[in-house]
């Protein structure tokens, strides 16, 4: 099986907002400047760049975490009171997608400024 890992760049309105709002997912800071901020979890990291003018609900910008149990983390966001219905930044879903055939279970994020978050299971799709 293969090991949590993400593939991200994303776009941050306001590094503070991104900051805090990922620190209650359980990423800490491991570098902050002024034009580039890294974020980490248990080893994965993401890398989010300032982009001020950003229209979060025509963002296109999105980024695939893969995990060995998206359940436990489901079931740990959803603790936080992130929204699961409407339209609202930031909001994820409420249960896992199953897709069907050889893809993987999965479950949406949006974060505050409308990056869109693929969050699925390695299960044997490694």
């Amino acid at each position: 099986m293969t090991s949590d890992r993400i593939t991200a760049n994303l776009p941050s309105r306001d590094f503070d907002i991104t900051e805090q709002f990922y620190g209650t997912l359980g990423f800490q800071t491991v570098y902050r400047g002024e034009r580039w901020m890294i974020l980490a979890r248990k080893g994965m990291e993401v890398e989010f760049f300032p982009h001020p003018d950003l229209d979060a609900s025509g963002s296109w910008f999105s980024a695939c975490m893969r995990l060995n149990d998206i359940d436990a983390v489901q079931a740990e966001w959803l603790d936080k009171g992130i929204a699961t219905q409407g339209d609202a930044f930031p909001r994820m879903g409420a249960a896992p997608i199953v897709l069907g055939g050889d893809a993987p279970r999965m479950f949406t994020l949006h974060d505050p400024d409308g990056s869109l978050w693929r969050v699925l299971d390695n299960g044997d799709t490694a």
